[in-house]
C-alpha cells in the first residue's frame, strides 16, 4: 500500500517529503516505503545495453544476499529496454516489459542506448523506450544527488577547494517540457527548406507539483532553492518562474533564488558549493545533473531515483551505457550499486538493509579499490566485477543492528 515518501537521501543533508495537508499538497509515493509483514519482494531488473547489464548483475549479486541477511526475500525478474528489446523484438519498450514494471514494487535499470541504433528512427531508438517507461510509470520527479565523497575528492577535475564540501541535489521535471511536448516532428518553410521542430510546453499543475518536491527537500536541506530558467527568451520559462514565484509564499522559510541555465551551468564549475537545492524543468535538469555529476569525480559514482504519485520507482545510475567499454569488465558499479540501496529504502521501506549497502560503499573506498574513472596513485584498480566482490565482502563482514543486540 503507498505511503507518503519520508526518508532521506544517502551522503545528503536529510529532507522529508510531507504528507499532504491539503489537495494542492504534492507528495511522491513508492509502491511500498514501509516494510511489508512479509518483507517478500519483487523486483524488475531492465539490464539494457552497453555495460548495463556488468552493472545491473553486481548490484543483483550484492541485493540478494543483503536482503537474505536482514530477513528480506527478493524475487527478481529480467526484462527487455532500449536496444536490446529492438533487437529481440522491435520495439524499444516491449509491452511485456512495462506490465512486468507496473506490477513490481520497484524497477532497477542499468542503461540504455548505443552507437548501433543511433540512425533509427526515433520512435525506434532506445531512448524513446526510456521515455516510455518514465511515462507509463508516470514517474515525474528525478532526484539526482551530487556529493563529492572525501575518498574522491582529487578525482574531481575542479580544483579540491572548489570541489571539497560540495552537496547539491539536482531536481528534474521528467515528463513534462520539450521532451514530450506537441507539436514536434519534420517539415518544410516557405523557402522549401526541410525543417525540425520540437515544442516546450509546462502546464501549471506540472511545474507546481515538481516545484513543491523541491521547496520541501530544500525545507530539510540548506533551506535554499535556485530555479533555473531561461526566463529572459523562453516563454514557458516565463510562466515556470511566474508559477514558482507564486509557490514560494507558501515556503517563507526557504530561500527562494533564479538563475539563467547558462549562467547555472557557468556557475556550477566556478563555485558550485553556493547550490543547496536545484529545480528546473527536463532539459536543462538533464544536461545539468550531468555536469555536476563530473564535480563529484566521476558519472559513475552518482545514483538517482525517479518518482511519482504512486506505483513503484524507477532507480537508477545517471551514467550512460558506455558502448566504448562495454563487455571489458571496467564499468564503475558504484552507481547501480547505490541506486540499489536507494530502491531498499524508498521503494520498499528497507532502511537497515538500504545502509548496509552504503556503508560498504564507503568502506571499499576506504580500503583503496576504485576502477578506472576514479583510479589515483596509491589506489588499487580493478575491475567492474571485482569491485562488485569488493562491496559483497564489506556487506558480509557487517552484522544487522538487530541481531547485534
Amino acid at each position: 500500500m503507498s505511503t507518503s515518501l519520508q526518508t532521506e537521501l544517502f551522503h545528503l543533508k536529510p529532507f522529508h517529503f510531507r504528507t499532504p495537508s491539503s489537495s494542492k499538497r504534492t507528495s511522491l509515493r513508492c509502491s511500498a516505503t514501509v516494510p511489508s509483514s512479509k518483507r517478500s519482494y519483487k523486483i524488475t531488473l531492465l539490464p539494457g545495453d552497453g555495460i548495463g547489464p556488468e552493472v545491473i548483475s553486481v548490484a543483483k549479486d550484492i541485493l540478494l544476499p543483503t536482503g537474505s541477511l536482514h530477513g528480506i526475500k527478493l524475487e527478481f525478474q529480467e526484462k527487455l529496454l532500449g536496444g536490446a528489446a529492438l533487437d529481440a523484438t522491435g520495439v524499444p519498450l516491449p509491452d511485456d516489459t512495462l506490465s512486468a514494471a507496473k506490477q513490481s514494487d520497484a524497477v532497477l535499470l542499468g542503461a540504455i542506448g548505443g552507437y548501433k541504433w543511433d540512425k533509427n528512427e526515433k520512435h525506434l531508438k532506445p531512448e524513446t523506450g526510456l521515455l516510455q517507461l518514465r511515462e507509463g510509470l508516470q514517474v515525474f520527479a528525478n532526484l539526482r544527488p551530487a556529493t563529492v565523497f572525501p575518498q574522491l575528492v582529487d578525482a574531481s577535475t575542479l580544483k579540491r577547494e572548489v570541489a571539497e564540501g560540495v552537496d547539491l541535489m539536482v531536481v528534474r521535471e521528467l515528463t513534462g517540457g520539450i521532451y514530450f511536448g506537441k507539436p514536434r516532428g519534420f517539415g518544410t518553410n516557405e523557402n522549401g527548406e526541410e525543417t525540425g521542430f520540437n515544442t516546450e510546453i509546462y502546464a501549471a499543475h506540472e511545474i507546481d507539483r515538481i516545484a513543491r518536491v523541491a521547496f520541501n527537500i530544500a525545507r530539510k536541506r540548506g533551506g535554499k532553492l535556485c530555479s533555473v530558467d531561461k526566463a529572459n527568451v523562453l516563454e514557458a520559462s516565463m510562466f515556470w518562474r511566474k508559477r514558482v514565484v507564486a509557490l514560494a509564499q507558501e515556503y517563507p522559510d526557504v530561500e527562494l533564488s533564479h538563475m539563467y541555465v547558462d549562467n547555472a551551468a557557468m556557475q556550477l564549475v566556478r563555485y558550485p558549493k553556493q547550490f543547496d537545492t536545484i529545480v528546473t524543468n527536463n532539459i536543462f535538469g538533464d544536461i545539468l545533473s550531468d555536469e555536476a555529476s563530473m564535480i563529484t569525480g566521476s558519472i559513475g559514482m552518482l545514483p538517482s531515483v525517479s518518482l511519482g504519485d504512486s506505483g513503484p520507482g524507477l532507480f537508477e545510475p545517471i551514467h550512460g551505457s558506455a558502448p566504448d567499454i562495454a563487455g571489458q569488465d571496467k564499468a564503475n558499479p558504484f552507481a547501480t550499486v547505490l541506486s540499489a540501496a536507494m530502491l531498499l529504502k524508498y521503494g520498499l521501506g528497507e532502511v537497515e538493509a538500504a545502509e548496509r549497502i552504503e556503508r560498504a560503499v564507503l568502506e571499499t573506498l576506504n580500503r583503496g579499490f576504485r576502477t578506472a574513472d576514479i583510479y589515483s596513485d596509491g589506489t588499487k584498480l580493478v575491475g567492474c566485477k571485482q569491485l562488485g566482490e569488493e562491496i559483497l565482502k564489506s556487506v558480509e563482514s557487517h552484522v544487522p543492528a538487530a541481531a547485534a543486540v
